[in-house]
């Protein structure tokens, strides 16, 4: 098995493209704004964009604004950091060396989703 997609649910599609492009630098290779979706490419895997619509069940709105389990592994935590700060990326935690020897920083786009930046130990 190869892990190739994952989603990620927002509520302004707009909003959500123009801050995975330009805030995190990642590359658009499809979408249909006017239908609620877009794809980027992010490495070995596609970033998904679903909007959830105003009118969505309860169930669907719970699926945006939520700690998503994803991590963006990069070379130098500290630099990523940093560049992203200056980019206006909102941080919820700092860079923080963990026990198994590499390093995060947990982030969140503008609808709350959460991830983490990962620098692993390059031993």
């Amino acid at each position: 098995m190869n892990l190739n997609t994952a989603r990620v649910f927002v509520r302004d599609i707009a909003l959500a493209r123009r801050f995975y492009a330009e805030a995190l630098g990642l590359k658009p290779h499809a979408q249909d704004l006017a239908r609620g979706w877009c794809v980027f490419n992010a490495g070995n895997c596609e970033l998904v964009l679903e909007a959830v619509p105003a009118d969505a069940s309860a169930e669907r709105q719970a699926l945006v604004g939520r700690v998503t389990g994803l991590s963006f592994l990069v070379p130098n935590l500290h630099v990523a950091h940093q560049d992203l700060k200056s980019r206006g990326v909102e941080f919820t935690a700092a860079p923080e060396r963990q026990f198994w020897g590499g390093s995060v920083a947990g982030f969140r786009d503008p609808d709350g989703n959460r991830f983490q930046l990962v620098e692993r130990d390059r031993a």
